[in-house]
């Protein structure tokens, strides 16, 4: 069973959320996985103190440019499905524009001269972490400067799915970063909070998990934030609301402390507890 938590708006709750369920489940005595894909921000690791098992570097192929061997025929930027590369073959200009580049390997074998070859670049690393004897938390962290999270998130979720339950802390937003971990999820949790702009973009990732065809319920976090027109969408849509958390003073103060809400509060661990058999038994 793989859950993702998501949301299309940062500073919802989510790790609030994604930390919370697993803990709970861990203490249930299920074999969970909590993996960390905000790679931009990874955050879940500052609840737990867990033991670091292993490290591995994610890397992506980029091309090198020999000006010498280059004919500027063109043929690199024909192949290049992406527009990551410019040229203008009358000035003998070549520009690799890294931000759009895939490093899909395209242009290198396009390149008959030898102009273009492939060389290692680092993305980031995903460490996994020993919480328990059938529990893992896994992180994905980009490298400071790299363009891009997606292969950071795709080993991310890879190195999670030897559990029972695999729990996705998704990044923020309906980007590609975004969808390339909802992707994989059985299940999909989307927090939001009674406001203009949770609002707004809840109705934007609701169309795409409706758009992948997958199943998906609300929490509310904040609840009693705002107004209620989060409340009047969700009838409207006949959208499940799976949980909700009150606005609370005292439940802030214990997350920013870095500590577990279901462990300071029993109503909450109930309210996760309710959950955890929703998702189980959906």
């Amino acid at each position: 069973m793989i859950v993702a938590v998501a949301s299309g708006k940062g500073g919802t709750g989510k790790t609030l959320i994604a930390t919370n369920l697993f803990a709970l489940l861990t203490k249930e005595a299920h074999k969970v996985n909590l993996a960390d894909c905000d790679a931009e921000e990874p955050n879940s690791l500052l609840f737990f103190k867990p033991t670091k098992e292993s490290v591995s570097e994610v890397k992506q192929m980029m091309p090198i440019f020999n000006s010498k061997e280059c004919t500027y025929c063109g043929k690199c930027e024909e192949y290049c499905n992406y527009n990551a590369i410019f040229l203008l073959p009358e000035k003998r200009i070549f520009r690799l524009i890294e931000d759009l580049c895939h490093g899909c390997g395209a242009c290198t074998y396009a390149c008959e001269f030898g102009a273009l070859k492939e060389s290692d670049i680092s993305l980031g690393v995903v460490s996994t972490y020993r919480f328990n004897a059938g529990s893992k938390i896994i992180e994905g962290r980009l490298r400071v400067g790299a363009l891009t999270p997606v292969p950071v998130i795709k080993e991310t979720i890879k190195a999670s799915l030897d559990s029972e339950i695999v729990i996705l802390d998704a990044p923020p937003g309906t980007s590609c970063p975004f969808i390339h971990t909802i992707s994989k999820a059985d299940y999909v949790l989307l927090v939001t909070e009674p406001t203009p702009f949770g609002l707004n973009d809840l109705k934007l990732s609701i169309q795409i998990v409706r758009q992948m065809g997958k199943p998906f319920s609300v929490i509310i976090n904040r609840a009693g934030l705002g107004s209620d027109d989060v409340y009047k969408y969700l009838r409207k849509e006949k959208i499940k609301i799976s949980m909700e958390l009150q606005f609370d003073k005292e439940i802030a103060m214990i997350y920013s402390s870095g500590k577990l809400v279901i462990e300071s509060r029993a109503d909450i661990y109930q309210k996760f507890s309710k959950l955890s058999e929703l998702i189980i038994h959906n």
